[in-house]
This record gives C-alpha cells, sequence and structure tokens, in this order.
C-alpha cells in the first residue's frame, strides 16, 4: 500500500504528461511541419518547438493558450486550431510568435473574453491570415479583435453574430485583399466601412440580411458576393471611374429589375438567379418610381435598351425569376456572352428584331454570340424562324419542360433542299423550326409534350446529343430521326412509355449511349444494329430476352448495360453469354 501511494504522484504527473503530448503514432511529422489533427489533445502539445513552422492542432479540446505552455515556437508562421474550444488567449503567449503570419481560430469561443483576448491581438502586427470564423462574435466584438492588425491581407469573419459594419472597422487594416463576412446577420453597412481598404479586391457578403445596395462605389474590387440576402435594390455609383468588378454574384435576393451596372466594364459572370425580375428593361433609379413590366412598357412605346456597359460578360444567369418575355435585344451589347440561362421563368414568347428572309447574318447584324442557352422550364409554345438565325454560334440549348413541338423538315433526297421555306409548318405556325442549325450540337427537348416526331426534324443539324425523354406516348417514326445518322452519339428516350410500334429507329451509325429506359418495349429497334454502343440503359420494359443478332453487334463495343426491372424468361438466357 505504501509503495503505491509513494508511485502515485509519478504515475499522475505521467498521465498529466501523455495527455498534452501527442503520440508520434497520431501526428504527421517533420522537420518544420507538424499535424496533429483530431488526435484528442487538450493542452498546446509544447514539446514540439524547435525549428516547427507549420502546425496544425485542429478538431481537438484545447481550451487556452498561455504563455508557459509556448516555448521554442518563435519560428511558427502557419498555426491552425480551428474546432477547438479555445476561450482564453494570452497576450504573453502570442509576444512569442513574432514569425507568425496565418492564424486560424474558426470554430471556437472566443466571443466569452473578448476583451482581453483583443488586447492580446494587438501583439500580432505581422499576421497577414487571420480566420474568426464560428466565434459567436457581435459587430463591436470582431472590431476589437482586429482593432491593430496592420500587415492583415486575408480575413474570415463568417459565421458569426454581427448585425452592423461599422463605420471605421478595418481602418486598422488598410491592406485588407480578401474579406469574408458571410452567413452573418448584418442589416446595415456605414457609410465609411470600407473606405481605408484600397487594395480590396474580393468580398463575400452572402447569406446576410441586406436589403439595399446603393452608391455602390468600391471600384477596385474584382469579386463581390451578395447572395442570399433581402436585396430590392443594388445601384451602382455614377463616378467617372470604372468598375474593376469582374464577378457579382446577386443569386436569392428579392430584385425586382435588372441592376444598373454602367461603368462595370471588366465584368465576366453575373448571376441573377432566383430573385424577381419580371423585367429586363432597366429601372430608375430613384426608389420612388415603379418598374413597369413588359406590356405596359409597350403601351408607352419605350424601345428597348440593352445592358450596354456589359462588353465583357460571358456568364450570365437570370434562372428562376418572374419574366415573360424573351427580348434578345436587349442582350445585343453583351458582345461576349457564352452561357446564357433564363431557366425557370414565366417565359412565353420571345421579342426581338428578326433579319429578313435569306439575309445572312452579318457581323452588323443584331446576333448573339451565346454558346450556351437554357431555357427549360417555362411556357415557350414557338420559337420563331429567325430565332436561331440571330444565335449563329449556338452550340447547346436546354428546352426542356416547356410547350414545344419540332417542324416537320425535308430529307435532302427531296426537290429544293432546305433553303428558306423548305420546312413543313404546322397550322398557324405553332412549330418550332429544329432544321438547318449547322452548329448546334447539344439539344434537349424533354418533357414537351411531344406527341409525334415528325420527318426529319434536325436534318443538316449535326446533333450530337439529343434528350427527347419524358414525352409521353411520343411516335418516334424512323425517318424523324434521319439526317443525323452520322452524328448523332448520344439519345435518350427514358420514361416515353412508348411500345414497339412508336419506337423506330434508323441507322445510327455513331450512337454510343442510349437510354431507353421507362418504356413498354418487348423487342429492341431493329436499327441499333447498326450502332457501335457503349452504354444501354434498357430498364423497366417488358423485354423477355434480347436478341442475338443485337448483341453480336455489340459484342466489342458495349461497356455499360442496365437491364434490371424486365421480366426476362429463365428459360431464354444464352443471351448472357
Amino acid at each position: 500500500g505504501c509503495l503505491l501511494l509513494w508511485l502515485l504522484p509519478s504515475i499522475l504527473r505521467a498521465q498529466s504528461s501523455e495527455e498534452a503530448r501527442p503520440r508520434s503514432a497520431s501526428c504527421q511529422q517533420s522537420p518544420t511541419k507538424v499535424s496533429c489533427k483530431g488526435v484528442g489533445l487538450r493542452k498546446f502539445p509544447k514539446e514540439l518547438g524547435q525549428g516547427v513552422k507549420y502546425l496544425e492542432l485542429s478538431n481537438n479540446f484545447i481550451q487556452n493558450l498561455s504563455g508557459s505552455s509556448m516555448p521554442g515556437f518563435g519560428q511558427l508562421e502557419y498555426l491552425d486550431l480551428c474546432f477547438n474550444q479555445l476561450e482564453a488567449i494570452s497576450a504573453t503567449a502570442l509576444a512569442q510568435l513574432p514569425q507568425l503570419r496565418s492564424l486560424l481560430l474558426g470554430s471556437n469561443r472566443l466571443d466569452s473574453d473578448y476583451l482581453a483576448n483583443g488586447r492580446a491581438f494587438h501583439l500580432l502586427r505581422n499576421i497577414e491570415l487571420l480566420d474568426l470564423s464560428a466565434n459567436n462574435l457581435e459587430s463591436h466584438m470582431a472590431g476589437w479583435y482586429i482593432s491593430n492588425l496592420p500587415r492583415l491581407r486575408t480575413l474570415d469573419l463568417s459565421g458569426n453574430k454581427m448585425s452592423r459594419l461599422l463605420a471605421g472597422i478595418f481602418r486598422s487594416s488598410p491592406r485588407l485583399r480578401e474579406l469574408d463576412l458571410s452567413n452573418n446577420y448584418i442589416m446595415e453597412i456605414e457609410e465609411g466601412a470600407f473606405e481605408a481598404l484600397e487594395e480590396l479586391e474580393v468580398v463575400n457578403l452572402a447569406l446576410n440580411s441586406l436589403h439595399c445596395i446603393s452608391g455602390f462605389s468600391l471600384t477596385q474590387l474584382r469579386v463581390l458576393n451578395l447572395s442570399h440576402n433581402a436585396l430590392e435594390l443594388f445601384i451602382s455609383e455614377g463616378g467617372a471611374e470604372p468598375y474593376l468588378l469582374q464577378v457579382l454574384d446577386l443569386s436569392h435576393n428579392r430584385l425586382l429589375y435588372f441592376p444598373e451596372l454602367p461603368k462595370a466594364h471588366y465584368l465576366t459572370h453575373l448571376n441573377l438567379s432566383n430573385n424577381l425580375i419580371a423585367s429586363l428593361l432597366p429601372g430608375s433609379g430613384s426608389l420612388g418610381e415603379f418598374v413597369l413590366p413588359y406590356k405596359e412598357m409597350v403601351r408607352f412605346n419605350r424601345t428597348w435598351t440593352t445592358a450596354a456597359g456589359l462588353t465583357r460578360v460571358a456568364d450570365l444567369d437570370l434562372s428562376n425569376n418572374r419574366l415573360e418575355l424573351f427580348p434578345v435585344p436587349f442582350f445585343h451589347g453583351l458582345g461576349s456572352l457564352h452561357s446564357l440561362s433564363l431557366a425557370k421563368n414565366c417565359l412565353q414568347d420571345v421579342a426581338g428584331e428578326p433579319l429578313a428572309e435569306g439575309v445572312e447574318p452579318s457581323g452588323h447584324s443584331p446576333v448573339l454570340s451565346v454558346h450556351s442557352l437554357d431555357l427549360h422550364d417555362n411556357a415557350i409554345h414557338v420559337l420563331p424562324p429567325w430565332f436561331f438565325h440571330s444565335l449563329p454560334q449556338l452550340e447547346t440549348i436546354d428546352l426542356g419542360s416547356n410547350s414545344l413541338q419540332p417542324c416537320e423538315g425535308r430529307g435532302s433526297h427531296q426537290e429544293g433542299g432546305l433553303g428558306a421555306g423548305s420546312d413543313v409548318l404546322a397550322p398557324g405556325g405553332t412549330c418550332t423550326p429544329f432544321y438547318s442549325v449547322p452548329h448546334l450540337k447539344h439539344l434537349s427537348l424533354c418533357k414537351n409534350n411531344i406527341a409525334r416526331l415528325h420527318p426529319f426534324a434536325f436534318n443538316q443539324t449535326s446533333l450530337l446529343s439529343l434528350d427527347l425523354s419524358g414525352n409521353k406516348d411520343m411516335f418516334l417514326p424512323k425517318e424523324a430521326l434521319g439526317g443525323v445518322e452520322f452524328s448523332l452519339q448520344k439519345l435518350s428516350l427514358r420514361g416515353n412509355h412508348m411500345d414497339n410500334s412508336k419506337a423506330e429507329l434508323p441507322c445510327l451509325g455513331t450512337l454510343k449511349v442510349l437510354d431507353l429506359s421507362g418504356n413498354n418495349l418487348s423487342l429492341l429497334p431493329a436499327g441499333l444494329l447498326c450502332s457501335p454502343l457503349e452504354r444501354l440503359d434498357i430498364r423497366n420494359n417488358n423485354l423477355l430476352t434480347l436478341e442475338k443478332p443485337v448483341l453480336t453487334s455489340w459484342s466489342h463495343s458495349l461497356k455499360d448495360v442496365s437491364i434490371a426491372g424486365n421480366p426476362f424468361s429463365c428459360c431464354s438466357l444464352a443471351w448472357l453469354d
């Protein structure tokens, strides 16, 4: 008993030392870099010092940094203490880190003793990157922490409880370049909050409660994220100096109209999705004026106004808004536009200035440079014949979930070819011509309630992929795909409930991917013998067996086949060989 009592202090000291010391098997260590991520530490591992420059201690249970725990870390440049239980940081501890450039303290409890901690932070005069995210910091707390960091370049204050940006909050960090304020409760930005930040390039204010941006004057910004706020208004300041802004995200707000950006000549990416925009005619800068919808604009003989200053915008997202009209002339000023999305709006019509019949698009014609256009999930019934002439570089278009009916084209064997007027229009011009669109490669017409696909509907349009899925009971005659036999590589007829009599395919000599799932087929279309298929989906049909000639033709090409949900006969499984 006496021996045990005598040994007890030594045992307790060993256990205590073991708690603070990371097991070498748990930590990854090199001469200058140590990672003890998630190894259960409760204290700072002071015995690791001597030459360590990079130290990762995230996902542990460390509660404080005291001066006594940090001898020998004078060369430390990077310290990650995210996801601990840190409440207290002493000045004596930070005084021993003169070389520290990056300090990551996200997801801790730095709100509990912010006054003392903030005073200690005054010693971090060489710090360039600081992460204080998810620490329950209110606006005044955050301001105190960063009140004396003159070399700071990157600051993360996301996921806190800030409700306003106070004037001069960043005054002591004039070299700040990247600032993350997302996921707070910011409702107000006081005038002068960003005044001292002449080098600021990236600002993230997403997931806040901002209602209005008026007189936006940060001309030096390159990236601005204002998504997921409650913005109803965004107006930039009309000074002489051009804005350097390249990426602007205003998605998931309450904007009523296209923002006014007269000096944003360098903007390349503009996201306006998930707003309440009902008109693409610019609204007035006056808050008292009501933005008139399209019909009223027409009544007052307002002319179309393009987004004239946005000459470099390559990617424009207007999906999930309330647009009822696709005004092609509005986009004429966007000479660099490559990708345009108007998906999930209320589009019914396309308005524009059609080219004269037989006139080829030229450098002076009202054409768009768009390569990819997304119009899915609207209420479009017909696209005018001039529509594709206005988009001579269009390669991809998604027209899914509309009500479009492709026109019948004429086969190349018929006289006259496919010149102007060679199509066979439905009564009243209710069909859309998809033939003779030479640059179009990818087309989706899924869920358009197409009852019958007419012959040569895509003739002289060199499609690589075609999606006709979700058109219930659609009749597909063999001639319907005439003209794409030597270009089509991917075809989807999924979920059309087609039986054998409705699914006729020609010889598609380049087809590699075919989706026939969700139909009522008991036999595979005979035309598939020609196709060098690599992927085939025939799930959920009425197939009892697969014919040997078809399988033989695919024996060297087929890599992936999905066959579940068919009533295959167990007496006729020789095809599996």
